[in-house]
């Protein structure tokens, strides 16, 4: 029976099993139940179910589990119950992890919790495979600190158990506590397995951290999971938003051979550190090996013609997408176009598209168009693209900025007055942009005007210096990127204390001369910074990395890898 590929295989059998009145045995009633269950015939399963004469444990939870399955959660519980007290069937620890399992896809907690009590109240929470549902459960949820109390009480941790709480902490944003557990995991002597290595891997490509990643680097290769593709592919990534991108070409080339994920993670870090070129080379390379891009390689391919102003090759593309590989753009296809189309100047164009789609446009599509807005200073579309932004998600910070930015750049001081005060009425809470600076195992952050550092005298003084050896080479503040209505003295004044000046200058006081300086920064790089770094470069002779909201910028003797496009 668990062979039956469809449902009139299951019904030949079920009919046998009628006329050979061999229905009382539990077993049979139980896999034919499962049966239909597996084929989508939910109702035929509980219909089965209800006119079994002989019910044991294996039945009820072969019931809970389609339940469990289809979602209907209410009917779980109702299971549970009526097992209990009806046919007096004590659950076991299968019977919970179904519901458990249900809690969690669904996102239901008051259900989740009511589940944890009856496991408690029936010593369930002895059994390793429970606790560790209900440790997925809470994290899946985003109740960190209920996982984490059931992980710690925990008398036997295995591998699941460790994994589910090192998944937990990365997805939840707490990457760096992941990377102290992956250390606590190894001291008790646990063995991690391929979905270990990924997970790690994720938590440090959100770090960013170089050194952390070239550490795992080396535990992969002695621990035997070099072959493994998929870990090799997370590897790739990692170094990839970690700056290291000639690392993510090595860890690609050392790939046997690469399937359509390895090509399209390799095609995301050509899209993200600026070199369009090598993206569009690698694609067609990728269809000469005989693979077939999805929707996922045509996003990268698109976002790595925006981020190095190839129109025609993008439009050429998009094109193509449907016409020869029989793929309808989606959302994030449109919202790549519009973002090319943007940043390279056409916003008419851009506004057409969006007027032309098939669906309704999202946050990231009127947010593509809002930020070519800021570039060109159109503020008639941008007040549109707003408009559509304040509809669609009215928490988002950044949209109310960004307008208010348009505005105050144009001279619009009311405008821009007026949505400031909209921000400041609707009681959103704004970001503060952050740059921050690996060293020594350790991440340094500043923001602006930070004095936080201990060493923040030395860091000022050698901020200034930089500043003086920049203004002799013929360097001058860009104060149009301060966008206040003050006069062009404390602009500049404003402007010289960024973060990521901040964060440069530390970099040089630091980092020796051989290394590049690697700076995150959470927000996009204002156009005066982006200068400025491009001036250090060349008068320090010293390699520059920023990983900002939107790509990395590689400066190098004077000039950056985005072409001062971004």
């Amino acid at each position: 029976m668990s062979l039956c590929y469809s449902v009139l295989e299951c019904q030949l059998i079920h009919a046998g099993v009628i006329k050979s009145a061999n229905y009382t045995a539990c077993f049979i009633g139980d896999r034919l139940v499962s049966a239909y269950a597996n084929l989508g015939y939910d109702m035929d399963a509980v219909k089965l179910f209800d006119e079994m004469p002989c019910k044991d444990l294996v039945s009820w939870n072969s019931l809970i589990s389609v339940f469990s399955q289809n979602g209907y959660i209410g009917n779980c519980f109702i299971g549970l119950s009526k097992m209990k007290s009806e046919m007096s069937v004590q659950p076991n620890e299968v019977t919970l992890i179904s519901v458990i399992s249900s809690c969690t896809g669904f996102r239901v907690l008051k259900e989740g919790t009511y589940i944890h009590g009856f496991a408690l109240k029936s010593g369930m929470l002895n059994e390793t495979k429970v606790v560790n549902s209900l440790i997925n459960m809470y994290g899946k949820l985003g109740i960190l600190n209920a996982s984490c109390e059931l992980f710690y009480s925990m008398p036997v941790r295995n591998l699941i158990s460790w994994n589910s709480i090192l998944m937990i902490h990365t997805q939840n944003g707490f990457s760096e506590e992941g990377i102290g557990l992956f250390n606590s995991m190894r001291r008790a002597e646990i063995s991690p397995d391929r979905a270990t290595m990924v997970t790690l891997l994720q938590g440090c490509s959100d770090l960013g951290i170089k050194r952390q990643a070239e550490t795992i680097h080396a535990y992969i290769c002695s621990s035997g999971f070099n072959s493994d593709i998929g870990i090799k592919t997370a590897l790739l990534n990692c170094y990839s938003k970690s700056g290291k991108f000639t690392s993510s070409i090595e860890v690609f080339k050392e790939i046997e051979t690469p399937d359509i994920i390895a090509w399209t993670a390799m095609l995301a870090c050509y899209a993200t550190h600026g070199f369009g070129r090598e993206a569009i080379d690698s694609f067609h390379f990728m269809i000469k090996e005989g693979l077939q891009p999805d929707h996922v390689t045509f996003t990268h391919l698109l976002n790595a013609c925006s981020h190095s102003g190839l129109v025609n090759e993008g439009k050429k593309y998009f094109e193509i997408m449907s016409t020869v590989y029989g793929m309808k753009p989606r959302l994030d296809h449109y919202s790549c176009m519009v973002d090319l189309l943007g940043r390279s100047g056409f916003l008419e164009e851009a506004h057409t598209l969006i007027e032309s789609m098939p669906m309704e446009p999202n946050s990231a599509i009127w947010g593509a168009l809002l930020g070519a807005c800021r570039v060109y200073g159109n503020v008639q579309l941008g007040k549109k693209a707003a408009e559509n932004l304040f509809s669609l998600d009215p928490s988002d910070h950044r949209n109310y900025v960004m307008l208010s930015n348009i505005c105050s750049a144009a001279g619009l001081w009311s405008d821009a007055s007026n949505v400031r005060a909209l921000l400041k009425q609707r009681a959103i809470i704004r970001n503060a942009g952050c740059s921050f600076l690996e060293h020594r195992n350790k991440i340094y952050r500043f923001v602006v005007g930070d004095r936080s550092h201990p060493e923040s005298e030395k860091i000022y003084k050698k901020l200034e210096e930089i500043l003086i050896k920049i203004r002799e080479a013929g360097f001058t503040a860009k104060t149009e990127f301060v966008l206040h209505n003050v006069d062009d003295k404390v602009k500049e004044d404003m402007i010289n204390q960024h973060g990521e000046k901040l964060a440069i200058a530390f970099g040089l006081l630091v980092i020796g001369s051989s290394d590049s300086i690697v700076i995150n920064k959470n927000i996009r790089i204002c156009g005066d910074c982006h200068e400025m770094a491009k001036a250090v470069s060349q008068i320090e002779s010293r390699n520059i990395t920023i990983r900002d909201s939107k790509r990395f910028h590689h400066f190098a003797n004077g000039s950056c890898s985005c072409g001062d496009f971004w």
